[in-house]
């Protein structure tokens, strides 16, 4: 049986001011007229149902992510004790849902990716839930066909077809870090790369199996957790034994070393929303180039990104290739090419003790 885990744990630093810690990315409507994971769910919703659905989080989102997703049993609603990156948050979700079914299989995705057309995704979904019933031991991921040189997505690079399906499984060549231009280029030139999704799909068994290989300190900690499992000691040994884990992505963990994996070429277009500029790639932009969300008068303005509600205007006069976010009690003034240096401001409100902005 298919089951579905939604990574929504991230703080969405980038996107400060509309992110917060108690109101992140994935909780805001930053695509469309739902949220983030709002729309993760709902896409999966034709083939996953709500009950098989489980939300990876942490502990103080519990409850504003249960209210955005009332059809969720609140017991899929799972909070971290603790930030430990994304193989033990998959490492605990897998626990869990083969204490459910032992012979579960698992699709893995974060919270706040743009995906299109949600039909396309399930077919996409249901692909490589076959080639994870024909061979049990592999691991499954969907790769990107690149469209640009983006030099802030990871890439696969894609070894022989899968017989079979030869015109859109692929055995994995290798993982590739986040590229510079140069590299990025010849990656797309050559055609055999993809952009990295993030999502993956595997028996929930195979991953745990993985991480007992790869990762033994971790999984021993994620072993004791699963022991208790339905008992009274649950939340305490969890609370623990998942603070003691020293965290690290599954990419690290488990998928630039193992044998058997497979990338499918993505039939849905996809888009990691990372930064305001992202925003550009989803909004229709004006003549001179600049994406409103929200009420915005431009003059002598081009090339900016301009958000906030419709009830407060920003005006803009004589500016070119700014970032502007306006919210009720923080306003964001930003060239776009220095829009990384967000998390610095959100560090020196740390170092300050502003947690009100935060």
């Amino acid at each position: 049986m298919l089951y579905a885990v939604i990574m929504a744990g991230g703080s969405g630093t980038r996107f400060w001011p509309a992110s917060r810690k108690l109101r992140p990315k994935q909780l805001l409507a930053l695509s469309g007229s739902d949220t983030m994971i709002q729309s993760t769910s709902q896409r999966l919703g034709g083939l996953v149902p709500a009950d098989r659905q489980l939300i990876l989080t942490n502990q103080v989102l519990v409850d504003a992510i249960s209210e955005q997703l009332p059809a969720l049993p609140a017991s899929n609603v799972i909070g971290e004790p603790a930030k430990r990156d994304t193989a033990p948050c998959i490492g605990l979700a897998a626990s869990l849902i083969a204490a459910r079914d032992p012979e579960a299989i698992m699709a893995v995705m974060p919270s706040d990716h743009v995906i299109g057309t949600d039909e396309q995704f399930c077919a996409d979904l249901k692909a490589a839930e076959k080639l994870v019933e024909d061979d049990p031991t592999r691991i499954v991921t969907f790769g990107i066909k690149p469209t640009y040189p983006a030099e802030s997505f990871g890439y696969i690079q894609r070894g022989q077809s899968i017989e079979g399906d030869s015109d859109k499984a692929f055995a994995v060549e290798q993982f590739r870090e986040k590229p510079d231009c140069e590299t990025a280029t010849k990656y797309l030139e050559s055609g055999d790369f993809y952009w990295n999704s993030g999502i993956f799909l595997w028996k929930a068994k195979t991953i745990l199996d993985a991480l007992k290989a790869n990762q033994p300190e971790m999984f021993a900690h994620i072993e004791k957790i699963a022991a208790a499992i339905d008992t009274p000691e649950y939340e305490d040994v969890l609370d623990r034994e998942f603070k003691a884990i020293s965290g690290t992505s599954i990419d690290y963990a488990v998928m630039e070393t193992y044998k058997n994996v497979v990338v499918i070429e993505a039939g849905f277009s996809w888009d990691d929303l990372g930064s305001w500029q992202s925003l550009g790639r989803l909004h229709p932009s004006d003549q001179a180039g600049n994406t409103a969300v929200g009420d915005h008068i431009g003059i002598d303005t081009t090339g900016s990104i301009i958000f906030g509600d419709s009830d407060h205007t920003i005006v803009t006069i004589g500016v070119e290739d700014l970032i502007v976010v306006h919210t009720k009690d923080a306003t964001l003034v930003a060239p776009k090419h220095a829009e990384e240096r967000v998390r610095e401001a959100v560090k020196l409100l740390e170092q300050n003790s502003r947690v009100d902005r935060l």
